[in-house]
């Protein structure tokens, strides 16, 4: 074994992982907002457990391509997108000029940004903790980040639990569809390999549960702790892109918004 392949931690797997999705990531529903209706659903999604920016800071943490980045823009909030992927920021930057937003898209680590501590009034991520090696230290990382008063507001869920409905809707689907080499988020046979060998050495390898989240921020410190398990307004807006499987598996699975206060 080379060196270098010797050093390569799972932490550089990720990279190189989102790095290899970066090209498509964007022409897959779920990723990207193709509708007003969806762009609303987020909308009254982020104001519910957060209100409107008025000009705070937020960061957004694994940004990628800057999707929900530009959903804090709209609704007021200076925003700094985060993402250690150098491919997703050059992506997210050309998206910043083309919508002639000033946000500010930076190169970085979400699980220790080096960025100044009590510095913003809100911290975003969507589909950030599953891949946490250490989501303690995280978390804690992201409570000094906030100033007093501000908030943290995750999106996320349970992408390993495969209930017996999924199960049944994969089947179905199996059974009516053809194999295909690029399923429908444009990943690719070995893509989708890297995924799932990821998805079995991170700390949530069992699966992500909101239960879980909520207990790590309450031993840190977090207040005013607010979950929601109905995502369904944005699933139903995502309904027509997705298709009717995908959308079926997604409304079955365990998603969540959460929201939490630092005191």
């Amino acid at each position: 074994m080379s060196e270098d392949r010797k050093n390569y931690t799972i932490r550089d797997e990720i990279k190189d992982y989102w790095s290899l999705r970066a090209e498509t990531f964007d022409q897959s529903v779920g990723h990207e907002i193709f509708t007003e209706t969806e762009r609303n659903a987020w909308y009254q999604l982020i104001t519910k457990h957060v209100g409107k920016g008025h000009g705070r800071k937020a960061l957004d943490l694994a940004s990628g391509t800057g999707v929900i980045s530009h959903l804090l823009f709209d609704l007021d909030f200076k925003t700094t997108g985060l993402d250690w992927s150098e491919t997703m920021l050059a992506k997210a930057t050309e998206k910043s000029i083309a919508r002639n937003s000033d946000i500010q898209f930076i190169l970085g680590d979400a699980e220790n940004t080096m960025q100044p501590l009590a510095s913003f009034d809100l911290i975003t991520m969507r589909h950030l903790v599953w891949t946490l090696v250490d989501p303690k230290a995280a978390m804690k990382h992201w409570f000094d980040l906030l100033r007093p008063t501000g908030k943290l507001l995750i999106v996320d869920g349970n992408f390993k639990h495969v209930s017996w409905q999924r199960q049944l809707i994969k089947w179905i689907e199996k059974t009516y569809s053809m194999f295909q080499k690029v399923d429908k988020h444009g990943r690719t046979t070995e893509i989708l390999e890297t995924h799932n060998r990821i998805l079995e050495q991170v700390y949530f390898n069992e699966g992500l549960t909101a239960n879980a989240i909520v207990e790590m921020l309450t031993n840190l410190g977090f207040e005013n702790i607010i979950v929601q398990t109905d995502l369904s307004a944005i699933h139903k807006a995502q309904a027509k892109g997705l298709g009717w499987f995908k959308y079926l598996d997604r409304s079955v699975q365990h998603r969540f918004a959460i929201s939490a206060t630092k005191p």
